[in-house]
């Protein structure tokens, strides 16, 4: 496996069998003990590794074409080995990853996988209500076009993909938009009778926004927090000033355009701003943000109707 190193290498035509003496298996048990123990991580070693094929980037539908086009004839022709220099550590894991890829039958996950997708898959249409159509749109015909392209998809069909036919029959769809400018029935009579379950989300409240601050793992707090740590800057939040950031974002999507969770992004910005700036400048440094410090950056903007609507 590591010729450098005087491990043993797998049997293979090009190479002949070595008559292992106790000399050689002495070396060999050493050498797998270095292993183990990680003293030869930064050595480098020459090993053979499969050459991987680089699938050419098609343009629209011919790209799925050509990568099953490629896939056929990779299977039809003998796979070619590379000489590769690594460093010991690295060579490991791509001679395992090679090994683990060998005991996986491909063809019967891909079978499992059209299984599944056909049985249990979920298809969320995001933003549909952009291609809602009005008479006096000059895109309803191209709008209209991508309803009734849909449409057979969503009432059940076979859909090729390069890992075989997937039936959509049982497939659920489900759907959302804002409907700010248009309303549901703007969509085909056709498409709407094949969402016939409809519901109207609430918008999100103060509780929600301290929630999407706080409790995911990668909550627009921590991501800050974990920023501002590259330059060494402590920085942690009071619930007050959490409290607040989810009051004004809920203030300023009620009086201007509702965009969600998606306020707190530039509440966060332009709150941080100055600090983020100044970051590399104070080094070591801790820093509690409090309800007054909140206050102090964003209460101006908040209160001008037009600062808000292009700030924040």
């Amino acid at each position: 496996m590591f010729k450098n190193l005087g491990m043993p290498l797998p049997e293979d035509q090009e190479e002949a069998a070595e008559e292992v003496t106790a000399e050689i298996a002495k070396s060999r048990a050493d050498i797998i003990e270095q292993l183990r123990k990680g003293l030869l991580n930064k050595r480098d070693v020459s090993i053979k590794v499969e050459e991987k094929q680089a699938h050419p980037l098609g343009a629209g539908g011919n790209n799925e074409q050509m990568m099953m086009l490629q896939s056929a004839f990779e299977s039809m022709t003998p796979k070619k080995k590379m000489q590769r220099t690594l460093l010991v550590e690295d060579a490991i894991e791509v001679l395992v990853q090679e090994e683990t890829d060998k005991l996986v039958n491909k063809d019967d996950i891909s079978q499992e996988a059209l299984k599944l997708a056909e049985t249990n898959g979920i298809i969320f249409i995001d933003e549909i209500d952009k291609i809602t159509s009005k008479s006096q749109n000059s895109g309803e015909v191209s709008r209209e076009g991508v309803q009734r392209d849909i449409l057979p998809i969503v009432e059940g069909s076979q859909v090729s993909t390069k890992y075989g036919a997937i039936q959509t029959d049982h497939i659920l769809f489900i759907a959302s938009g804002a409907f700010h400018v248009s309303k549901p029935s703007d969509l085909i009579p056709e498409l709407q009778g094949r969402f016939p379950i409809r519901v109207e989300l609430n918008d999100l409240t103060e509780d929600d926004f301290v929630r999407i601050l706080t409790e995911p793992n990668n909550a627009m707090l921590k991501q800050y927090t974990a920023l501002l740590a590259t330059e060494d800057v402590n920085i942690t939040f009071t619930q007050e000033a959490i409290r607040k950031m989810a009051v004004i974002a809920t203030e300023v999507n009620q009086e201007t355009d509702n965009i969600g969770a998606r306020r707190l992004h530039t509440i966060m910005e332009k709150l941080l701003e100055d600090l983020l700036f100044e970051a590399s400048e104070i080094p070591g440094t801790e820093i509690t943000i409090t309800e007054h410090y909140v206050d102090e950056k964003l209460e101006k903007i908040v209160e001008n109707k037009d600062l808000r609507r292009y700030i924040l």
